[in-house]
């Protein structure tokens, strides 16, 4: 008999390490553990759970900074807050969720207006990262890392994925669109500098993946949202531990789309393919 094996956190919770191990929806949790690899440390934005006091310090650290629920997907409840100073003592502070923008002179209107838009979850502020853009239009990269039916970790695909013109995250669930990351990383950068970024990028991959599995021994795969700024380095943004395959079923190459199905079917995961929400880019 094939039983479930499980192990307790420091609090006593129990974590399940079997099928039901591998997902990880808790973007505070995962963080943690990340943090505590000091490589990959200075691949994640300084990230700190949201209060009143926390979000004033981070947006005078840091000038814009991101809130996310710590437990959500699709890039729903994600804001973009700012402040923007005129002189010593006037500030503006605003915060972006979906297309609309809120703009305020006092600090404490704008926390409430916030605070009420997170509907007493518990919700996350990330320092922000300024994106790459292709044609005015921000985006990132998707990154899967999977086990390999050979053993040990491999990254089977990257994406990438460019925000609508009006919206602060890039999910094609969201109204993003889908492109192969070397055709929007080639205006910043020539062939050989971007192979050299992209096995980079690997290895932050393959890195996380490890140091993620030993907290959830359940973990089989992997996709990372990648963030690359202005000197182009990668910023690790979120990593999901049930990554959806769709994004690469909207790239004209399937190879990718192929190895992922094929690696997941060796540890006895299936993906339902109806992509629907994203575009295709190219």
């Amino acid at each position: 008999m094939n039983r479930k094996k499980s192990k307790k956190n420091k609090k006593g919770k129990t974590l399940s390490t079997g099928k039901r191990g591998r997902r990880i929806s808790d973007k505070w949790a995962k963080t943690k553990v990340l943090w505590k690899d000091r490589t990959l440390r200075g691949h994640i934005p300084y990230t700190v759970l949201l209060t009143k006091r926390s979000l004033k310090r981070m947006l005078g650290t840091y000038r814009m900074v991101y809130v996310k629920p710590t437990h959500g997907s699709l890039g729903r409840g994600v804001m973009k807050a700012e402040i923007k100073r005129a002189g010593r003592k006037r500030a503006s502070y605003s915060y972006q969720r979906g297309v609309r923008r809120r703009i305020f002179t006092s600090y404490d209107k704008f926390h409430y207006s916030l605070k009420k838009e997170t509907a007493g979850k518990r919700y996350l502020v990330q320092k922000g990262v300024r994106l790459l853009k292709h044609r005015g239009r921000s985006f990132d990269i998707r990154l899967v890392v999977q086990r390999s039916p050979q053993g040990g970790w491999e990254a089977t695909g990257t994406v990438g994925r460019v925000a609508h013109p009006h919206k602060i995250v890039t999910n094609g669930s969201q109204g993003g669109s889908i492109y192969p990351t070397a055709y929007l990383l080639k205006g910043s950068m020539n062939s050989k500098s971007r192979s050299r970024l992209l096995k980079n990028m690997d290895r932050i991959g393959i890195r996380t993946v490890k140091r993620l599995h030993r907290a959830y021994p359940g973990i089989v795969e992997v996709g990372l949202d990648l963030a690359l700024d202005r000197s182009l380095k990668p910023w690790i943004l979120e990593v999901n531990t049930v990554p959806d395959p769709c994004p690469f079923a909207l790239l004209p190459d399937r190879s990718m789309l192929r190895r992922i199905i094929r690696y997941g079917k060796a540890y006895g995961k299936t993906y339902k393919l109806r992509c629907m929400k994203a575009r295709r880019g190219l």
